[in-house]
């Protein structure tokens, strides 16, 4: 299917959005592709941004469905890499690698595409793979993608107990029974097994039933456990610093899972 061109003015509203992106103005951005859907529902080229609107709404099904049939776009590497990204984030990494392959065949410089196709890599065991594309994009964009944190498993380990040991004593009793387990990446099935699907970038994860659920009949069993994913902490962090705090703020978002406290009762916890 051909689309007639996009007007000027029109261009001049898409360009708009992705500015409003890149400052995070995401309601705002919303607001202006809507606009823009009710003039030229179904264009291709705005099927495009309103995918990258989604995506950064959190809503990577509503971005596949934006871009079902925007392939004949004025940039179909943008395309490909944001149905790659969003295949990435419900946790279809084998087509999501397809995807991202395709956009980098078209334009091999597309650094956002390297570090994607990076991370799917090595989420599948390709590490080399992985590697080699992270590479790729610290050369294209030294400054959006520095190379990654080196922090040794002991030294992580100890923010972890450090960040355990600073949570208020009424909820570290809780805790007693409760694994707190550091991992290098959240397992595939975990992913999946939620609808919609976690996200391949998740910091932290309690699984298990939450202290509200229980019962004083429950045969006995593990409670559950709360999980850690390293290499994620270490993608998400600048600096030692950062990585302390994000690691304090992951711990205490997943005991409150445990808790079962909704944001106003994690800060009468003091874990806010």
């Amino acid at each position: 299917m051909s689309y007639p061109t996009l007007t000027e003015h029109e261009w001049d509203e898409v360009e708009k959005i992705w500015d409003l992106l890149d400052e995070a103005r995401i309601e705002q951005a919303r607001l202006a592709v809507n606009g823009l859907l009710a003039q030229r529902p179904g264009h291709a080229d705005v099927r495009i941004v309103d995918a990258a609107v989604a995506l950064d709404e959190g809503e990577p099904e509503r971005a596949l469905r934006a871009l079902d049939g925007a392939e004949r776009s004025a940039d179909p590497a943008l395309f490909f890499h944001l149905r790659s990204l969003a295949r990435y984030e419900l946790a279809r990494l084998d087509p999501a690698r397809e995807d991202a392959e395709r956009a980098l065949a078209i334009r091999p410089d597309f650094a956002e595409t390297h570090e994607l196709l990076s991370k799917i890599l090595e989420f599948i065991g390709d590490e080399e793979g992985s590697r080699r594309h992270a590479d790729w994009a610290r050369e294209l964009d030294p400054d959006l993608f520095p190379p990654l944190l080196e922090v040794a498993d002991d030294e992580f380990d100890a923010l972890v107990e450090k960040s355990l040991g600073e949570l208020p004593p009424k909820v570290r009793r809780h805790l007693d029974e409760m694994p707190v387990l550091v991992e290098a990446l959240p397992p595939r099935e975990v992913l999946v097994a939620e609808n919609p699907p976690l996200s391949p970038d998740i910091l932290g994860l309690f699984i298990g039933r939450h202290l509200l659920e229980r019962r004083n009949d429950d045969l006995p069993g593990s409670p559950g456990a709360i999980y850690l994913f390293r290499r994620n902490l270490l993608r998400a962090c600048a600096d030692r610093e950062e990585l302390a705090h994000e690691v304090r703020v992951t711990v205490q978002h997943e005991v409150g899972h445990l808790l079962g406290l909704d944001e106003d009762e994690l800060e009468e916890w003091g874990l806010a």
